[in-house]
């Protein structure tokens, strides 16, 4: 069987060529391979063909057969590495975490451990009459956020 370690030792120095990232790396039954890039600058076509070429000129179709697709990770599927998150930030996002409330927002800042996601709300100040839009920000930790997708604005 074809393994993971297998395929990302093929593949590493053509993503770093590239100057793309590895967002997920799956192996299902019947070698069956699946692989979604993305890159600071976008991915284009020719890097999912070049990322395919390496793999398949690299295995032996004889010895093992298998089935491929390498394609970018879409605008619809959740953010799933830190990369994505950096290449994100100024981008509207819905944060949903583990425990706590969904929060929606800009994507500000992108540390190690947390994110943090800026956001408008109205609210009475003491002393006003009239309720005031404040800037607020949430600081989310990794490991509590179940899924972060981006909006998608047709502003």
């Amino acid at each position: 069987m074809i393994t993971k370690e297998q395929i990302l030792g093929l593949i590493e120095e053509k993503l770093t060529e590239n100057n793309c990232f590895l967002v997920e790396l799956e192996i299902a039954e019947g070698n069956k391979i699946s692989i979604e890039i993305d890159s600071y600058e976008g991915v284009t076509v020719s890097d999912c063909v070049e990322i395919s070429k390496v793999i398949d000129g690299s295995l032996d179709r004889e010895v093992e057969d298998f089935e491929m697709n390498v394609s970018s990770a879409g605008l619809d599927k959740p953010l799933r590495v830190i990369e994505q998150y950096k290449k994100n930030i100024g981008r509207e996002v819905k944060v949903v975490p583990v425990d706590g409330l969904v929060v929606k927002g800009e994507l500000a800042e992108v540390a190690d451990e947390e994110i943090v996601v800026e956001y408008t709300v109205k609210e009475k100040i003491e002393g006003r009459k009239k309720k005031e839009t404040i800037v607020k920000q949430e600081k989310i930790k990794f490991n509590n956020i179940k899924e972060t997708t981006i909006i998608i604005s047709f502003k």
